[in-house]
């Protein structure tokens, strides 16, 4: 149990000093939808019945596809590796507490889009809002998922940006030209 706690206090410390959760699951994703949401309304007004949903795509995709593989790669290739070991901690528990962390901050992001959209967009609230969020919790499970294999299969920082940054574009062509509006 103290391993687990330990394990739980450095990665609140490496949150609170990670720049990367701050740019790429809050302020990117967040500049994005107050320039974008306002060029999407204003050239395709009927885009308001969809902006807080592809909104939220581009931002938990950005924040778990940008964010998470770096971070890992950090973890795993560096000295913390070393102070998990030497404490005790298992090896996995900076996978899963790296992932919670991740999810929490990409679940406050959405709902900071859910809430703010209607006010600075007139855009409109997803009828069922139960499935909404359902699917959002699904979709960011899944995310996470797909960075923390990149995160974990490529040991090198900048190859693990490079790769993220072209599933993360990949991602938003399937969705952009794929999904029917």
């Amino acid at each position: 149990m103290g391993a687990f706690l330990y394990a739980i206090s450095l990665q609140w410390k490496l949150d609170i000093r990670s720049k990367t959760i701050l740019i790429t699951c809050y302020i990117v994703p967040l500049l994005f939808f107050a320039i974008m949401g306002e060029i999407f309304t204003s050239v395709m007004p009927e885009s308001k019945y969809t902006l807080i949903q592809s909104m939220t795509v581009f931002g938990v995709t950005m924040g778990s596809f940008i964010g998470l593989p770096p971070s890992l790669v950090e973890i795993y290739s560096s000295d913390i590796n070393k102070v998990y070991k030497a404490n005790g901690v298992p090896l996995y528990l900076g996978l899963v507490l790296t992932n919670i962390s991740a999810y929490i901050h990409l679940f406050i992001m959405s709902i900071l889009l859910y809430i703010t959209a209607p006010f600075f967009f007139h855009a409109e609230i997803p009828e069922h809002p139960g499935i909404y969020f359902a699917s959002l919790t699904i979709f960011i499970a899944v995310s996470l998922c797909i960075a923390s294999i990149i995160g974990l299969a490529i040991k090198d920082q900048a190859k693990t940006s490079m790769i993220s940054i072209i599933v993360f574009f990949a991602i938003c062509h399937a969705i952009w030209y794929h999904v029917p509006y």
